[in-house]
């Protein structure tokens, strides 16, 4: 979730024109996102049969990536931010909202089945 919120301040920064604050923000974001990569990667390990968990896990790597493609356009981008860097940041937030989407599903079902109790 970490990650998520510091990507999150990276965007309204760039919006901001703060260009050197969103690089921070991102930089930091990085372990935390190959922690929550690492993690995610033994979930699957343990739980082989659950395409949820692989989706998972596939989500992390590829937002782990992401991060490290914007972090290298914006440092050694010499004014502004490059379109690399917004379009990898971009598309790590998309990513992001495609993993709460995948969490919070079996609860939506969930929450789909249940009817009122009759009075």
């Amino acid at each position: 979730m970490l990650p998520a919120v510091l990507v999150a301040v990276a965007a309204i920064a760039d919006g901001q024109a703060a260009h050197h604050f969103a690089l921070d923000a991102l930089l930091f974001a990085v372990p935390f996102a190959a922690v929550n990569g690492i993690a995610a990667f033994g979930r699957y390990l343990d739980a082989r049969d659950d395409a949820v968990v692989a989706l998972q896990a596939l989500l992390s790597a590829a937002i782990l990536v992401l991060l490290l493609v914007s972090c290298e356009a914006r440092s050694s981008a010499l004014h502004g931010v490059p379109p690399l860097a917004v379009s990898s940041l971009v598309a790590c937030l998309g990513l992001f909202a495609i993993k709460a989407f995948v969490a919070a599903a079996p609860y939506a079902r969930r929450l789909a089945g249940l009817r009122p109790a009759k009075p």
